[in-house]
């Protein structure tokens, strides 16, 4: 009977602890996605502002490379900035998390990707922060990651504690 009363117990406290998480999946998750993702890029943006424009030294891909090296320089500098304000804020979210994947793959592509690999092996090589070698193996590990996390906010939006969520609500 012992037995029996605290597999019960363990049941409910599973099943209350399960209840609250569910209650809580669409407001704490996207909150910190969305924090960590705005502190990054904010930070990118922001040593871009205060740097100088090393982009003429790239090789961007189609249809990026359409455009100069500066407008690129700046586009990407604003949608960093202004990405994580939105981010933060939970404003625009899926349009700014969608300009930021898009500006992750483009990083990756143009900067981070191998510069030439022959097997797996050599490609997972790359699969890191920094290229301390400097063996062309490339360093597409943040960008990919930064990608991860923005597919949440695109598919599911910013969450309850969101500007976003304050809008569909006031013009339902």
């Amino acid at each position: 009977m012992a037995i029996t009363s605290v597999l019960n117990s363990s049941c409910n406290l599973y099943k209350n602890t399960i209840n609250l998480l569910d209650a809580l999946s669409d407001s704490i998750p996207p909150i910190f996605l969305r924090l960590i993702l705005a502190w990054e890029f904010g930070e990118a943006g922001f040593a871009k502002l205060n740097g100088t424009n090393w982009f003429n030294e790239l090789t961007f891909p189609f249809p990026f490379n359409l455009v100069s090296a500066e407008v690129s320089w700046n586009m990407a500098l604003y949608f960093e900035i202004l990405g994580a304000f939105a981010l933060v804020l939970g404003f625009a979210t899926r349009f700014f998390a969608f300009s930021l994947l898009v500006l992750a793959m483009v990083a990756i592509a143009t900067v981070h990707w191998p510069e030439h690999w022959s097997t797996f092996y050599e490609l997972f090589t790359g699969y890191r922060v920094v290229d301390d070698e400097g063996d062309g193996f490339g360093n597409y590990k943040l960008p990919l990651l930064f990608i991860v996390m923005l597919l949440p906010l695109i598919f599911s939006g910013a969450g309850r504690f969101s500007l976003d969520y304050l809008i569909k609500k006031r013009w339902r």
